[in-house]
């Protein structure tokens, strides 16, 4: 039972990873309105990587 709940978690941030990565830019536009979007947008993009590796690793690691 434990399992299932680390890789529903596990599977939770993966996903939030996902539209990090894939929306980044539109979350820059809606949240910073002035200065340089593109760092921001890489930010959020490197974040996201970071957020599906790390939920990949839970569900790899929760067998």
């Amino acid at each position: 039972m434990l399992q299932i709940i680390f890789k529903l978690i596990g599977a939770i941030i993966v996903l939030l990873g996902v539209v990090l990565i894939y929306d980044a830019r539109i979350i820059t536009k809606k949240m910073f309105g002035f200065g340089d979007q593109n760092e921001a947008t890489s930010g959020l993009k490197i974040f996201g990587v970071i957020l599906s590796c790390i939920g990949a690793l839970i569900i790899y690691v929760c067998k």
